[in-house]
């Protein structure tokens, strides 16, 4: 298989974007447990307008970084892995069977409780990290994997945004979303009559966000919806879609998402981090993560080759599929987002932060020993 400019673009991006990660979020994590402490977690919470500087990196930066998968997600969909139902399958399995297992796994462990609503965090996979661990493996990984995994990564996304708009929107402002909804037609109709300057698309993306800020709809869908708004025509380096993908690899990468592991990683570790760990949610979180997802991710794409719905690429076993489903427990990014969303506790949020963290950790490092031992001789 060969990788599109833009896809080789977009992976090495999210590879080195993955690096950074994990040196922020180290970063982070120290100055949180430093003298510093106070001055570090209050330094988020400042206001600036009516919001915090948090809320503006959560709400409003992070709209930017769903725009880019959205923009990625509809190349995929035209020209990428997904443009042929065949080729489509096995990631598109092996990410149903990775929001399922795991989301199952942790109603196991708290149906019926106060954290049930917790159920989408071990859903989630970070691209990033995820690319970014496989990147360490060097030219040893094949395409097809590359590609397995980053398809993979981007149809969990789509999955976790329609996770966030049906199950943690609280109340809705009819009026607003109607507003917001009514920008979007219209965008679509420019983009329906061939309009291809992105002025017109920026403009009403930023109203769109404002009204779908203030109908209850979490704002970051905004993106995705802009994201498909957004001329696509051919897909080549002159189309619009193509050029603003292409000028937000590096903002999103380097910008955007080691800013959001800053704000959302400063946890101060106390002397109940030992409880916090045994408590139902963050079980669900550690078992849902480390096993759920590559359990699910192996066993749905399995059963999909099984039954004839999709084939398993010629370079690649059922080990190295089982490595990538580690990988894919890699949660952070879009496991902190709907923890933030699902609980209002600060005890439980950084319980959970702790638990996803530790299971980032566990999953990426087993994936990776998977990988290395699986690919050795391929």
């Amino acid at each position: 298989m060969k990788m599109t400019k833009l896809f080789s673009q977009f992976f090495e991006s999210e590879k080195a974007g993955g690096i950074i990660l994990v040196f922020v979020t180290l970063i982070s994590l120290c100055l949180a447990n430093s003298p510093w402490q106070t001055q570090y977690i209050s330094f988020w919470h400042n206001t600036i307008g009516s919001h915090s500087i948090v809320d503006w990196i959560n709400d409003g930066l992070m709209a930017i970084f769903f725009l880019l998968i959205g923009l990625e997600l509809e190349r995929e969909i035209y020209h990428g892995e997904l443009s042929d139902i065949k080729n489509a399958a096995l990631p598109i399995l092996g990410a149903f069977g990775g929001m399922i297992i795991p989301a199952g796994i942790y109603l196991l462990f708290n149906f019926g409780t106060a954290t049930q609503s917790g159920a989408g965090i071990p859903m989630a996979t970070d691209i990033a990290f995820a690319v970014g661990v496989l990147s360490l493996l060097g030219n040893r990984v094949p395409t097809s994997l590359k590609i397995f995994l980053t398809a993979l990564a981007v149809i969990d996304d789509l999955g976790a945004i329609i996770i966030i708009a049906v199950f943690y929107t609280k109340t809705i402002a009819f009026m607003n979303l109607a507003i917001a909804l009514g920008i979007w037609v219209a965008l679509l109709v420019l983009n329906r009559i061939k309009i291809h300057n992105l002025i017109p698309y920026l403009i009403g993306g930023i109203l769109m966000w404002y009204f779908m800020l203030h109908s209850g709809i979490h704002a970051t869908i905004t993106g995705v919806l802009l994201a498909f708004a957004i001329p696509f025509s051919h897909g080549d380096e002159k189309s619009t879609s193509y050029i603003l993908q292409d000028f937000l690899h590096k903002p999103v990468a380097f910008f955007i998402l080691p800013l959001f592991a800053l704000a959302n990683t400063g946890i101060a570790l106390g002397n109940d981090l030992g409880s916090g760990l045994t408590h139902s949610n963050s079980i669900g979180i550690l078992i849902g993560l480390i096993f759920g997802k590559p359990l699910g991710i192996w066993l749905f794409s399995f059963i999909g080759v099984g039954l004839g719905l999709c084939t398993l690429p010629n370079d690649l076993k059922w080990k190295n599929i089982l490595g990538a489903g580690f990988l894919g427990g890699i949660g952070f990014t879009m496991s902190i987002f709907i923890t933030l969303l699902a609980f209002d506790d600060e005890q439980v949020i950084n319980h959970s932060k702790i638990a996803i963290l530790l299971a980032s950790l566990i999953a990426g490092s087993i994936g990776f020993v998977v990988l290395k031992l699986t690919l050795k001789n391929e």
